[in-house]
C-alpha cells in the first residue's frame, strides 16, 4: 500500500463507476429510508480503526454490506421529503474530478480555476434567474450559512463598529412567522439574538404581512431599536409560499434595511419566465441565496450566495495575514475575504457540468414536469372529499390532510415511512397537523405520484379506531 497506488485504484475505481451506474439506473430497488433503530450501525460497526491498512476491495464489500444499509436514499425517485433533489450523471462525475484534484480556492493563486469558473458558472445562474447583474455570487455549502453571511453583512451596514467591538446597537432582524429555522441560527450566530428576531404574522397564504412589518418596524424604531435586516422567503420551508418582495423592498428603503432573499428551494423555478415576476424588487434587495443542490441537480453540497453590496461582505470579514496574501491585480477575486470560510471546494465544477450537460431548456423542461407531476397530485387530492388541500402549491410541493383528527394524519405518515416505500415529511400550518410531498428527482414519474395517493387511501382507510374523531 504505498502512496498513490493507482493500480490499486484502478480496478477499484472501475468497479466503484459500476456500482455508481448501477445505482444510478435502479435505486428503486432500495427502501427510501433505513431499516434501522439508532446507534444499530455504530454497534456494528468496529470501536477502535485498524492497526494496518485494508484493501480497497475490502472497503468497497464493507461500503455495500454495511453503510448502504443504514444510507437514507435521497436519490430515490420516491424520496418526497424535505425537498426532493437530484445529484445527477453530470454532477456525480464532477465531484470525481474534484476530487481527485483535491483543489482549496482560498484564493485566487492558490487555484485560479475554482475562483473564476464559480463566477462563471454563478454568473450564468444569475443570468437565467433573472437577477440584476451587479450580483456578485459565491457558493457555500447550505443555505443556512449563505443566511449566515447576509446577516452578518447586514449587521456590519447597520453597526460599522461591530466588527470591532462586538454589537453597539439594539438592532432586529424580521422575518415571517414560515421563515426557515436558519433564520434563527444566523440571528443567534452573528450575536443578534433570538429576542431581537421578530416574527412578522403571515397571512392567509402564508406570506409575510407587509402591513404588519412595517407597523413593527415603526414601533421598534421609536422604542430605541435599529432595524437591520428583512428576510423575505421565496419559497417558504412549509407550504413554498412567496413573501410580497416588492412590498418588503419598500418598507427596507425607508430605514435603510438590508433585504435578505431566502429562495433556497424556489428559486431554481425563476428559471421558468412564467415565474419571473416573483424577483420584482430584488434590484433593490441586498442578497439572495438559492440552492443548486434542491432542485437544480446538483450534488450536495451547493449554495449559491449573491449580494449587491460585496463591499460590505468584504468589509465584515477580510483578514489577510502575510501568509495569505497575493496578487494586487482587481481581477483576482480571493473569495476568503468575502465570508467566514478559508478553504474552499471546488463545488463550481459540478454546477459547471449540470448547467452545460443539461442546458437552460433541459433544466426547464425538467422544472415544468416536476410541477406537473406536485399539480396532478393535488388535483387527487382535491378530488377526494376526505382530503383537504392545505396551502397553495405554486410550485413542486403540496400540503394536505386527512379531515380529521391530527392523530390519524401522524399515523397515516408514520406508516407511509415505516414502509420504505416511500419517505414523505409533515409540517404544522395554523396549528393543524399536515402532509407534505415535495417532487424533485429526475426519475419520479407520474406512476410514482399514483401510487403514493393509493396508499394514502389505502392507510387512511386502515387507520386504527383511537387515531379517528
Amino acid at each position: 500500500m504505498g502512496r498513490h497506488d493507482v493500480e490499486a485504484f484502478r480496478p477499484a475505481a472501475l468497479e466503484a463507476v459500476e456500482w455508481i451506474a448501477d445505482y444510478l439506473a435502479n435505486s428503486r430497488r432500495y427502501r427510501v429510508t433505513a431499516d434501522m433503530k439508532p446507534g444499530d450501525l455504530i454497534d456494528r460497526l468496529p470501536a477502535q480503526g485498524p492497526e494496518e491498512g485494508e484493501p480497497l476491495a475490502q472497503l468497497l464489500a464493507d461500503f455495500e454490506s454495511q453503510i448502504m444499509p443504514a444510507m437514507g436514499h435521497w436519490n430515490h425517485p420516491r424520496f418526497f421529503n424535505y425537498f426532493s433533489s437530484t445529484g445527477s450523471v453530470p454532477g456525480v462525475l464532477a465531484e470525481m474530478l474534484a476530487a481527485a484534484l483535491n483543489s482549496n480556492g482560498l484564493n485566487w493563486v492558490a487555484s485560479p480555476a475554482v475562483v473564476e469558473l464559480e463566477q462563471v458558472a454563478l454568473g450564468w445562474l444569475r443570468q437565467w434567474s433573472g437577477l440584476p447583474d451587479d450580483y456578485f455570487g459565491q457558493i457555500f455549502d447550505t443555505a443556512s450559512i449563505s443566511t449566515l453571511h447576509a446577516l452578518a453583512a447586514a449587521r456590519e451596514m447597520a453597526d460599522p463598529d461591530s466588527r470591532r467591538l462586538g454589537l453597539t446597537k439594539r438592532l432586529r432582524v424580521y422575518c415571517s412567522d414560515q421563515a426557515h429555522s436558519s433564520v434563527d441560527k444566523a440571528a443567534i450566530a452573528v450575536g443578534i439574538g433570538l429576542d431581537n428576531l421578530v416574527k412578522i404574522p403571515s397571512d392567509g397564504e402564508f406570506r409575510m404581512d407587509a402591513e404588519k412589518l412595517a407597523e413593527r418596524i415603526a414601533a421598534d424604531v421609536t422604542a430605541g431599536y435599529t432595524p437591520c435586516c428583512i428576510v423575505a422567503s421565496l419559497g417558504t420551508t412549509s407550504t413554498t409560499s412567496v413573501d410580497p418582495l416588492s412590498a418588503l423592498v419598500e418598507i427596507a428603503a425607508e430605514h435603510n434595511i438590508w433585504v435578505h432573499i431566502d429562495a433556497a428551494y424556489a428559486g431554481a423555478a425563476l428559471l421558468l419566465p412564467e415565474f419571473q415576476h416573483m424577483i420584482r424588487g430584488a434590484e433593490r434587495a441586498h442578497s439572495y441565496v438559492v440552492n443548486p443542490h434542491k432542485w437544480l441537480f446538483v450534488p450536495l453540497d451547493c449554495s449559491a450566495f449573491y449580494t449587491r453590496f460585496p463591499e460590505i461582505l468584504r468589509r465584515a470579514f477580510s483578514i489577510t495575514p502575510e501568509y495569505l496574501r497575493t496578487s494586487e491585480d482587481p481581477r483576482a477575486v480571493n473569495l476568503m475575504d468575502y465570508g467566514v470560510p478559508l478553504g474552499r471546494r471546488f463545488r463550481a465544477l459540478k454546477v459547471w457540468f449540470v448547467f452545460r450537460y443539461f442546458g437552460r431548456q433541459g433544466l426547464i423542461a425538467e422544472l415544468r414536469r416536476h410541477i406537473e407531476l406536485a399539480q396532478s397530485f393535488r388535483r387527487m387530492v382535491e378530488a377526494d372529499g376526505r382530503f383537504e388541500v392545505a396551502a397553495p402549491a405554486p410550485f413542486s410541493t403540496v400540503c394536505f390532510r386527512k379531515r380529521g383528527s391530527a392523530a390519524e394524519n401522524r399515523w397515516i405518515a408514520a406508516e407511509i415511512n415505516r414502509s420504505g416505500d416511500f419517505f414523505i415529511s409533515q409540517t404544522i400550518l395554523r396549528g393543524e397537523f399536515t402532509l407534505r410531498v415535495a417532487v424533485g428527482n429526475l426519475a419520479t414519474t407520474q406512476e410514482d405520484m399514483e401510487s403514493l395517493w393509493e396508499r394514502i387511501i389505502g392507510l387512511s382507510e386502515q387507520a386504527p379506531a383511537h387515531c379517528g374523531g
